[in-house]
C-alpha cells in the first residue's frame, strides 16, 4: 500500500558525519510486530465507530439529506440522534413533545417492529401506540452492521494478516500490526534484512524519515516531556501507516454505503477506542507512545473500557476521585490492599495506558436473544404464547441471515428466561440434531419449556419473557449427499461389467464371471450347522458327474446305511443343480482333471486338494451325527446312575478327525452336542 501523503526524507549522512542515532526499537520488536505480538511496542490497533448508527441507517434508508435534524424513536423514546439534530440541544433523555419543541423540523421515524401473524419485521407508522402487542426489530441495523463489515474486509488484506474484532452492531477494532509490518519492511530496505550478528537485541537504525505529514488526522499533543522538534521513531512510522489504512477504509465504507465514521488509532485496544470518540464525526485522531500520557489525563477513569460500572463506582468510592490524574499518583500497594491484588495491579496499568487484550478475529455471535419487557403485565399463558411465536419468528429470520438452512451454524440450547415480580426463572432444551431447524420446531420447544415454567406454580403475573439460543456450532463443510456417491447414465454403463451386455444379459463365457459367481452355495462355516449336505455338495461339485451317477451305495470305510440313502439325495440334488446351471449359461462345470486331486479313504472319492478340509469337516459332522443317534448306557458316576443301578456299558468306538481329540469324549457340565444333518423344512 501506497503512502497518501510522500515522506520527508532527511539528507544523506556522509561516513565522516559520525555514526547515526540507533532507535528505541530491536530487531525483536519488528519481529513481533509481524506476528502481530500483543506486547510489541510497535502494535498499532484502530478503533472504527459508524457515527449515530441507527439515524444514519434510517437516514440512508429514507434518502433523507445528511444535514437534515433525524431521530430514531423506540415507543415514547429517542434511542439514536443524528449529529444535525444535536445542535438543537436534543438528547435521548427527553422525550418526543420535548424533542419536537426543541427542534421543529425534526424527522422522527419509529423503529421497525413484529407483531404476531407477520412472518417479517416491517415498519409501522403506529407501532409507538401499540407497546402492548408490537416487539422491538433492530434487524434492520444487524443487516446494515454485516454489509459495512464485509466493506472492511474486502479493503483489507486478507487472513491472517487481516485482524478484525467486531465489538458491537457499530463498532469494529483492527489490529493492523501485521499489514504494517510488510509495508515498513517494503518502503525502509535498510530494516528488511537480518539483524546484525544474528543477534535480535541489536536496535534498528533510525528512521530516515524526519517530518511526518498527519494529513487531516486529529493529532493528540505530546507528554510534557516530549516535543514534536524531535526525530521520529519506528513507532510514529508504524502508526502513521495505520492512520492511512484506516483513512482508506473509512473512504471506503463512505463510497460504497453512504456511512460516515470515526476511528481512533493507538498502541491498544483501549486508548483506541477512546481516541475514536475524542473527535466527531467523521474523523479519525492518532494517539502516538508519546502522547498516551497527556491523552488519558483528561479522561475521568469510568469512561475507560472495562472500568465504569460496579468497580468504576468502588475505585470513586476508595480514592474519592474519577479523574486519571488523580489516580496515577496513588502507589500500587496502595491500590493493591482497597481492591484486591489482581484487580489493583490492572487498575494501575490501565490508567497508565497499558493493555495487552487481544483482537479477536472471531466476529460469529454466540447467541440470539428476542425479549419483551410487558407493559402492562400479562396474566394468562394465551398471552405468553402468542408473544412466543413473536419471539420464535423473529430468531428464525436472524438464523436464517446467519446460514443455518445451509447448514453453515446452528445453535445447540433453546432457553426461555420467564420473569415473575423479583423472582427470574429459566429453562433449557436441546434442540435435535436430526431435523432441519424450523420455526414450528422451536415453537414446540418454547411452548414445553413455558408449560414446565408453569407447572412449577407462581408464573403470573408475567413482567418480562425472553427467548434464546445459544452454543452455535460451525456446520460440517465438503460433506456430500448420497448422490455424490451415485453414478447415472454414461458413465454408469461404462463402469458395467464387460460380462453382461447393454440389456442386461448375462454373458455365457465362464472366464469373464467373477470369481464368486463361480462357486455356488458357499456356505462357510454354515456348513456345519444346516445339514451338512451343503458342504458336501460342494465336494460333489468339483467331482466328475459321473461319478454320482452310480455311486449309489455305501463302501466299506464309508458312511452307515442311513447316511448313504442321504448322500445318494444329495448327488441327485447337486447333479440337478448342475444341469440347471449348465442350461441357463451361467456356470460351467469345472473340470476334474484340471486341479490336484486327494482320494478319500472313507468315502473311495478323488476330492480336489482345495476341497479336502471341508470334506474332512463334513466327516467329522457325520461322526458326531452318528454318535448321537447310539444309545449309550448312563454314566456310574452320575447320579441317575446312581439311583437306578445301571452299570456302564461299552462306548461304541467312532473314528477321529485328524488332527483333533477323539469324539468319545465325555461332554462338560452345561455343554451340548450340536445336531448335524436333520432335513430343514
Amino acid at each position: 500500500m501506497s503512502s497518501s501523503q510522500p515522506f520527508l526524507a532527511s539528507s544523506p549522512i556522509s561516513p565522516a558525519a559520525g555514526r547515526r542515532r540507533k532507535s528505541r526499537f530491536t530487531y525483536k520488536h519488528l519481529t513481533q510486530l509481524g506476528n502481530s505480538s500483543t506486547t510489541c511496542p510497535l502494535r498499532v490497533i484502530a478503533h472504527i465507530d459508524l457515527d449515530a448508527f441507527y439515524a444514519q441507517c434510517e437516514g440512508v434508508r429514507l434518502g433523507i439529506a445528511e444535514d437534515q435534524p433525524l431521530a430514531v424513536q423506540q415507543w415514547q423514546g429517542l434511542i439514536a440522534i443524528n449529529y444535525p439534530a444535536r445542535k438543537f440541544g436534543l438528547n435521548r433523555h427527553i422525550n418526543i413533545v420535548e424533542a419536537k419543541k426543541l427542534c421543529p423540523n425534526l424527522i422522527i421515524q419509529h423503529v421497525a417492529t413484529w407483531k404476531e401473524g407477520d412472518e417479517k419485521w416491517a415498519y409501522h407508522k403506529d407501532a409507538f401506540a401499540h407497546i402492548a402487542t408490537h416487539k422491538v426489530s433492530l434487524d434492520p441495523y444487524r443487516l446494515e452492521s454485516r454489509r459495512i463489515l464485509a466493506c472492511i474486509k474486502d479493503v483489507l488484506p486478507a487472513p491472517p494478516i487481516q485482524r478484525v474484532e467486531k465489538a458491537s452492531v457499530d463498532e469494529v477494532f483492527l489490529d493492523l500490526s501485521a499489514q504494517i509490518h510488510s509495508i515498513l519492511l517494503e518502503r525502509y530496505p535498510e530494516i528488511s534484512g537480518p539483524a546484525p550478528y544474528d543477534d535480535p537485541t541489536e536496535f534498528l537504525p533510525r528512521p530516515s524519515t524526519t517530518a511526518l505529514d498527519w494529513n487531516t488526522d486529529a493529532l493528540v499533543d505530546l507528554d510534557v516531556s516530549e516535543t514534536e522538534d524531535d526525530d521520529p521513531d519506528w513507532d510514529d512510522i508504524a502508526i502513521l501507516l495505520g492512520s492511512e489504512i484506516v483513512r482508506l477504509v473509512r473512504a471506503a465504507i463512505r463510497e460504497r454505503l453512504k456511512y460516515t465514521s470515526s476511528a481512533g488509532i493507538a498502541r491498544n485496544k483501549m486508548i483506541a477506542k477512546l481516541g475514536s470518540g475524542h473527535k466527531k464525526p467523521n474523523q479519525q485522531t492518532i494517539v502516538r507512545n508519546r502522547a498516551v500520557q497527556y491523552f488519558l489525563g483528561e479522561f475521568k477513569f469510568t469512561k475507560i473500557r472495562n472500568l465504569g460500572g460496579k468497580l468504576g463506582d468502588e475505585v470513586v468510592s476508595k480514592f474519592a476521585t474519577d479523574e486519571v490524574k488523580e489516580l496515577l499518583s496513588v502507589p500500587i500497594e496502595q491500590l493493591k490492599s482497597k481492591l484486591g491484588d489482581d484487580t489493583g495491579t490492572w487498575v494501575y496499568h490501565i490508567i497508565r495506558g497499558e493493555d495487552s487484550s487481544e483482537v479477536n478475529a472471531r466476529t460469529q455471535i454466540k447467541s440470539m436473544l428476542s425479549a419483551k419487557s410487558f407493559r402492562p403485565i400479562i396474566n394468562t399463558s394465551e398471552q405468553a404464547v402468542r408473544w412466543l411465536r413473536i419471539f420464535v419468528a423473529d430468531i428464525m429470520s436472524r438464523l436464517v441471515e446467519e446460514g443455518v438452512l445451509e447448514n453453515k451454524r446452528r445453535p445447540k440450547t433453546l432457553n426461555l428466561h420467564h420473569r415473575q415480580g423479583a423472582q427470574m426463572r429459566s429453562r433449557q432444551a436441546p434442540i435435535p440434531t436430526g431435523r432441519p431447524i424450523d420455526e414450528s420446531m422451536m415453537f414446540d420447544i418454547a411452548k414445553n419449556l413455558l408449560g414446565q415454567i408453569v407447572v412449577d406454580g407462581r408464573a403470573w403475573p408475567c413482567s418480562n419473557l425472553q427467548l434464546s439460543v445459544g452454543g452455535f456450532e460451525d456446520g460440517p463443510t465438503g460433506n456430500r449427499g448420497i448422490g455424490g456417491f451415485l453414478v447415472r447414465g454414461e458413465e454408469a454403463k461404462a463402469m458395467m461389467p464387460s460380462g453382461r451386455d447393454t440389456d442386461g444379459v448375462a454373458s455365457t463365457n465362464d472366464d469373464e464371471l467373477p470369481e464368486k459367481r463361480r462357486r455356488l452355495n458357499d456356505g462357510g462355516i454354515q456348513n456345519f450347522f444346516q445339514k451338512g449336505e451343503i458342504s458336501h455338495e460342494d465336494s460333489a461339485e468339483y467331482s466328475d458327474p459321473a461319478d454320482h451317477a452310480g455311486n449309489t451305495s455305501p463302501v466299506q470305510s464309508g458312511p452307515s446305511s442311513d447316511e448313504t440313502s442321504e448322500r445318494v439325495n444329495y448327488d441327485e440334488e447337486a447333479k440337478t443343480k448342475r444341469s440347471t446351471t449348465q442350461h441357463r449359461g451361467t456356470l460351467a462345470p469345472l473340470q476334474q482333471s484340471s486341479l490336484e486331486s486327494w482320494f478319500c479313504d472313507r468315502c473311495s472319492k478323488s476330492i480336489p486338494i482345495t476341497a479336502k478340509s471341508e470334506h474332512e469337516d463334513w466327516h467329522f459332522a457325520r461322526d458326531l451325527q452318528a454318535q448321537e443317534r447310539t444309545t449309550s448306557t448312563p454314566d456310574p458316576r452320575s447320579d441317575s446312575s446312581k439311583a437306578t443301578g445301571h452299570a456302564q456299558g461299552p462306548k461304541k468306538t467312532q473314528g477321529t478327525r485328524p488332527g483333533n481329540l477323539s469324539i468319545q469324549k465325555r461332554i462338560e457340565k452345561g455343554q451340548s452336542r450340536l445336531a448335524f444333518g436333520n432335513k430343514l423344512s
